[in-house]
């Protein structure tokens, strides 16, 4: 039998809680109620109280409730919940969680599964999971589902929706994978354009007895990559794919964030750099390229993606960033240039091949780069099968050092 955390603001949504409280028991599992609202009274007896949530954050929560500033007992939640949370968790008190929430409620109760550790079952039953759920997320596991009504009372089609809901995190804490011998982890980036590279350089990785695991670029999964990076797990990186930086500088849809490919600098771990996908600079469906890009060089991926070609000063601007990037490295780092393009859009005779551009941004990052970092030149394309075996067996003569 697992304990499930049932999280969430008790005084306005205390009824609908109770209902999944309920549905868990039935299950089997217990439930541990835990309380966020600030509202009013709570509706829903709690195991730990709103006042005990506030006080993990040191703070007074009657005080902030009489002055009536709605935002600030938000902040305070948000703030507390996660401490909370991350305890019951290291103390082996919770097996997972769930809440139920709008606006308000799903900030607080994701910013407290964004305190655990990937992998520890969370879902979020929310008005907004049907939008963007990317600032709710965030380089967690959190199952984002749309409450499709309202969190507002229990009727024929909520009634529905929240129990399946506890179904699924009953589910979730019940499921176990398989046990497997485990090897030191790699990890990697690729995007479709770099799938070639990336599949055969993990062929060699996995045959060197590494565990692989591969993210994609789309800036979720750089920030991921980082994120995991920075945990101390990793043994080493293979970053094939630094695309994102090429949406971070321009303005594209898929950037990570100007921390990008810092974490294995900054922890010291063996990393590879290339310049996979930084002819590309992503946008949606071409109605939502902007105005101030007129008259550029596209390629329509798909009917939702439309890929925007950098140009040589943007590509001159990106290998200035790599290379400050590179020169933070605690540890060992190589680079590794395919001078015959960066993509598979981008290699001879295809859409986006621009010699001078590459030129660009290769001259910029030699010129820019520490001495003692060694860059190697590759005369093909970066999805050629030499052109990865020179990548992971340039990692792995790295991790041996």
């Amino acid at each position: 039998m697992a304990t499930i955390a049932v999280l969430g603001t008790f005084d306005t949504k205390g009824e609908e809680h109770r209902y999944v409280a309920d549905r868990i028991r039935e299950h089997g599992h217990s439930v541990l109620l835990i309380d966020v609202g600030t509202l009013g009274p709570a509706t829903l007896e709690a195991e730990i109280s709103r006042e005990e949530v506030a006080r993990e954050a040191g703070a007074d929560l009657a005080a902030v409730v009489a002055r009536r500033d709605r935002g600030e007992a938000v902040a305070l939640m948000t703030r507390a919940a996660p401490l909370v949370l991350a305890r019951l968790q290291r103390e082996g008190r919770i097996d997972g969680v769930i809440s139920l929430g709008g606006g308000g409620g799903t900030a607080i109760c994701t910013s407290a599964m964004r305190a655990l550790p990937v992998g520890f079952p969370k879902l979020m039953v929310s008005t907004l999971a049907s939008g963007n759920t990317a600032p709710y997320v965030g380089v967690k596991d959190i199952v984002m589902m749309p409450s499709v009504v309202d969190v507002a009372g229990i009727n024929r089609l909520s009634r529905v929706i929240l129990a399946q809901a506890a179904g699924a995190i009953c589910g979730m804490v019940s499921a176990r994978p398989p046990e497997a011998v485990l090897k030191p982890v790699i990890v990697a980036s690729q995007f479709g354009n770099t799938t070639t590279c990336v599949t055969r350089a993990r062929e060699i990785l996995e045959a060197a007895g590494y565990e692989v695991m591969i993210f994609a670029a789309t800036g979720t999964g750089g920030r991921t990559l980082e994120s995991l990076v920075e945990s101390g797990l990793v043994s080493g990186v293979l970053d094939i794919t630094t695309t994102e930086w090429a949406d971070e500088l321009v303005g594209g849809v898929l950037n990570a964030g100007p921390t990008r490919c810092e974490a294995a600098a900054r922890v010291g771990v063996p990393a590879i750099v290339t310049p996979g996908c930084l002819d590309m600079v992503n946008f949606g469906e071409p109605a939502t390229v902007p105005a101030r890009f007129a008259g550029r060089r596209f390629y329509h991926h798909n009917a939702q993606v439309t890929l925007m070609r950098t140009n040589p000063e943007e590509c001159a601007q990106l290998g200035r960033i790599l290379a400050e990037k590179c020169n933070m490295s605690k540890g060992p780092i190589r680079v590794f240039l395919p001078l015959r393009g960066i993509s598979v859009i981008s290699a001879p005779g295809q859409p986006f091949h621009w010699p001078e551009a590459d030129a660009a941004l290769f001259d910029a990052w030699k010129s820019n780069l520490r001495q003692d970092i060694p860059v190697t030149e590759y005369d093909g394309n970066i999805n050629d099968p030499d052109f990865a075996r020179l990548c992971a067996e340039g990692l792995l003569a790295l991790i041996r050092r």
